[in-house]
C-alpha cells in the first residue's frame, strides 16, 4: 500500500495576499487621502481634523504590524497632544472657521517640489540606513515594550525633549499673539471712541416758549 500523498501547502506570494496585508492597503489608503486633503485644504480648523484621521491611520499600521507600544504612543502623543495643541492655538489666535483666503500663499508648485524633495531623501535615507538589516522572524520578538523603551529614552531622549520644548514654545507663541491682537482690537476701540467723543455735536436745545418760566 502506497503512503498517501502529502499535500504541499501553496507558497504565499504577491498574487495572494492576507488579510492583513489587505487591511494594510486599505488603511494605508486612507491614510494618504487624509494626507493629502490636510495639506490642501483652505480651511485650518478642517485641516486639524484630517490631521487626525492621518495620524490615526498611522497608529492602525503600527498596530497591523504588531508594534502595539508605537500604536499607542503614536495615539497618545500625536493626537491626543499635538492636535490638540494646534486646535487650541487655533483657538487663541482666533484663526477663522471657514475658508482663509490667506492661508493659500500661490506658492504650490514650489510647495510641491519641496514636498517632493523631502519625500526623496526621506526614502533613501531610510533604504539607505537598512539596506542590510533583516529581521530574523523566528527570533525573539524585536519591538516590544521594553526593546522600544530602553531604545527610545537610551538613544533619543535628547530629540524627545527638544520636541517638548518646541510644543510648548509653539504653545507661548500662539498666547503672546493673541494677547497682541486682543490689546490692538482695545486700542482701536478707544481711539474710535475719542474720536467720536471730539467730533460729536451737542444736541440742539429745544426753544422755550415765551410763557414758560
Amino acid at each position: 500500500m502506497s503512503p498517501a500523498p502529502i499535500l504541499a501547502a501553496a507558497p504565499h506570494g504577491f498574487l495572494s495576499p492576507t488579510g492583513v496585508e489587505i487591511a494594510f492597503l486599505l488603511v494605508g489608503l486612507v491614510t494618504f487621502g487624509a494626507a493629502l486633503i490636510t495639506v490642501t485644504t483652505r480651511q485650518l480648523v478642517h485641516a486639524a481634523l484630517w490631521l487626525v484621521v492621518a495620524l490615526g491611520g498611522l497608529a492602525v499600521e503600527y498596530l497591523l504590524l504588531t508594534a502595539e507600544f508605537i500604536a499607542w504612543v503614536q495615539v497618545l502623543i500625536y493626537v491626543g497632544s499635538v492636535v490638540v495643541l494646534l486646535l487650541f492655538g487655533l483657538m487663541l489666535t482666533r484663526a477663522p472657521i471657514g475658508r482663509s483666503p490667506d492661508a493659500d500663499s500661490g506658492n504650490r508648485w514650489a510647495a510641491l517640489a519641496v514636498a517632493v524633495a523631502a519625500a526623496v531623501a526621506l526614502v533613501w535615507v531610510v533604504a539607505d540606513a537598512f539596506r542590510t538589516t533583516w529581521i530574523d522572524l523566528t527570533g525573539p520578538a524585536a519591538g516590544t515594550t521594553h526593546v522600544t523603551g530602553a531604545s527610545l529614552f537610551r538613544y533619543w531622549v535628547l530629540p524627545f525633549e527638544a520636541l517638548s520644548v518646541l510644543l510648548l514654545a509653539a504653545l507661548v507663541g500662539a498666547i503672546v499673539l493673541s494677547r497682541k491682537a486682543r490689546a490692538g482690537e482695545d486700542a482701536g476701540t478707544g481711539a474710535d471712541d475719542r474720536d467720536e467723543a471730539a467730533g460729536a455735536t451737542p444736541a440742539p436745545v429745544p426753544a422755550q416758549k415765551d410763557g414758560a418760566r
